[in-house]
């Protein structure tokens, strides 16, 4: 029955058109606060699923490190015992540690990452090959796999590579730093060149896991990680406890959500502060709402006399209100739902609003659309909605009306 009420108030005429004006203005603002918090919420969601798409390029589901120093012991017993896990696909065993990778004058501070044969099956690295191939030699004719911008930085041209570029790597037999031996060199060419992200492609090197372990002086069964890949990565803490289980606390197991920790976390919260600032637009159009009420229940004196005089209580009189606050909320949020739907399909579509720049790895604004979105969206306007038209209504309520004869 209150809704019948508010509704038929929202269509009739009112004597001073400014309270149509003011009531539209508010459907305005929710429709554009609406809109806009979907929109950017799905260009956010976009962009956080490229990302993480490219972290998943990268990145194996679980990796396995020791919980001290920068290497640890597995025999080939333990290793066949990981790779008998459940869950597990596939397993490639690591050799890491920082270098010096020099051409000519040029050179670069390097993570060169030594790697077997399975690598490529534990990650998507070989679809992110922009020059040459994804080929590391062997442990006696190594080859070198270098990031975008350490081939920017370092000067190497893949395609008319004459001349081998110099490996440093640290001595660990060494006596110090200082000495003369504290540096091994290798000298060796580039294959092949990727892309991911800026934060791999200025940072690593990829070469073979026999090389580099024995440019590290290594034992046979030393290594700095395992990276393994899982059958279902929605399956990744189920088999992380199931390799905690057979390693024990000398080791740490992550998965790719734990490697990439603090990403993951200053992304969730940049979601949340677009969010609230987002939500001001609403909370002033909940300004422009009790504004409208406030007039509306003016217009409607009259109104709400009759209604006390037949027996309605102060109760039903401020339902009547809150209903009305709906309406307008409603109104709003469902125009809001539908022109942000209607912009992210055409984006999808049409890719229309690009990027600036056009340094980044697609040249289009990113979107997703996301149920949750949706309701939490929704949910916010329902409850700005409720306070805003609760105060004015609130009054409609107590006020004591006269009919005059």
């Amino acid at each position: 029955m209150n809704f019948l009420f508010a509704w038929r108030y929202f269509k009739s005429k009112k004597s001073t058109n400014a309270i149509n004006i003011i009531a539209w203005i508010s459907v305005t603002a929710i429709t554009v606060g609406t809109a806009a918090l979907i929109i950017v919420l799905s260009v956010f969601n976009g962009f956080e699923d490229l990302v993480k798409s490219l972290y998943a390029d990268f990145y194996a589901d679980i990796r396995v490190a020791p919980a001290s120093g920068k290497t640890m012991l597995l025999n080939e017993g333990r290793i066949k015992q990981l790779q008998s896990i459940q869950g597990v696909a596939a397993l490639s065993l690591i050799a890491e540690e920082k270098a010096v990778l020099t051409n000519g004058e040029n050179q670069s501070i390097v993570f060169l990452k030594g790697v077997d044969a399975a690598y490529t099956h534990t990650n998507k690295i070989t679809q992110h090959i922009i020059r040459g191939n994804f080929d590391v030699g062997t442990a006696d004719q190594p080859k070198l796999i270098v990031g975008a911008g350490i081939e920017n930085a370092v000067g190497i041209d893949i395609d008319k590579s004459l001349y081998p570029t110099t490996l440093y790597v640290p001595n660990r037999n060494a006596s110090n730093l200082a000495s003369l031996d504290a540096l091994n060199a290798y000298s060796l060419k580039a294959s092949g060149t990727f892309m991911v992200q800026q934060d791999f492609d200025n940072k690593y090197v990829f070469s073979n896991l026999g090389f580099v372990k024995y440019m590290l002086n290594m034992l046979p069964n030393e290594y700095s990680s395992v990276e393994i890949k899982t059958v279902n990565a929605g399956q990744a803490d189920e088999v992380k406890k199931r390799i905690n289980h057979l390693l024990g606390p000398h080791f740490i197991v992550e998965t790719r959500y734990e490697q990439n920790k603090s990403l993951f976390t200053v992304m969730n919260v940049e979601r949340w502060v677009i969010y609230v600032i987002l939500s001001l637009i609403l909370v002033v159009a909940a300004f422009n709402m009790i504004g409208a009420l406030t007039m509306l229940i003016l217009e409607k004196q009259k109104d709400i006399a009759v209604l006390k005089a037949l027996g309605a209580d102060n109760g039903f009189i401020q339902k009547i209100f809150v209903s009305e606050g709906f309406v307008l909320a409603g109104i709003g949020g469902i125009a809001g739902i539908a022109l942000a739907s209607l912009v992210c399909w055409l984006q999808l579509k049409f890719k229309f609003i690009k990027l600036a720049g056009g340094t980044f790895i697609i040249d289009y604004y990113p979107v997703q659309l996301h149920v949750a979105d949706f309701i939490l969206v929704t949910s916010t306007v329902l409850i700005i909605a409720a306070f805003a038209s609760w105060i004015p209504a609130r009054k409609a309520g107590l006020q004591h009306v006269v009919l005059k004869s």
